[in-house]
């Protein structure tokens, strides 16, 4: 039987969403599209750059803005900005591929976790 695990005293963990999976997976997917874009539509030796480049700017940006504990504490609504304009342009970027409706269903899901994750900030 599996047991339960060790709870340390003084020590909390967050508990994890399907919210903060979603969330997740679609940092995962934005990083995998912006990689792809760069690889794909790019000539060679600026293919390399954009390919790496692109993900590394955007997990940056998370990291910096948009994380659990970010390291720049910014109002609510540049943090909804900055996030909005990662999906815009990796919508662009389907687009540019020939993939509007991937494009299209990635901005669905990814604003409406946004929005309903800011909401929850908020509150």
């Amino acid at each position: 039987m599996p047991q339960d695990p060790v709870t340390e005293p003084g020590v909390t963990r967050p508990a994890v969403t399907p919210l903060d999976i979603i969330r997740v997976l679609v940092l995962l997917a934005a990083l995998a599209t912006l990689a792809l874009w760069g690889f794909a539509t790019w000539t060679l030796p600026w293919s390399v750059v954009v390919g790496i480049g692109a993900p590394a700017i955007v997990l940056v940006l998370w990291a910096l803005v948009l994380s659990s504990k970010p390291v720049l504490r910014l109002h609510p609504f540049l943090r909804a900005l900055v996030e909005l304009l990662i999906y815009v342009g990796v919508t662009l970027a389907w687009w540019s591929m020939g993939s509007a409706w991937i494009g299209i269903a990635f901005a669905v899901v990814a604003v409406t976790s946004g929005v309903i994750a800011g909401r929850r900030s908020l509150s």
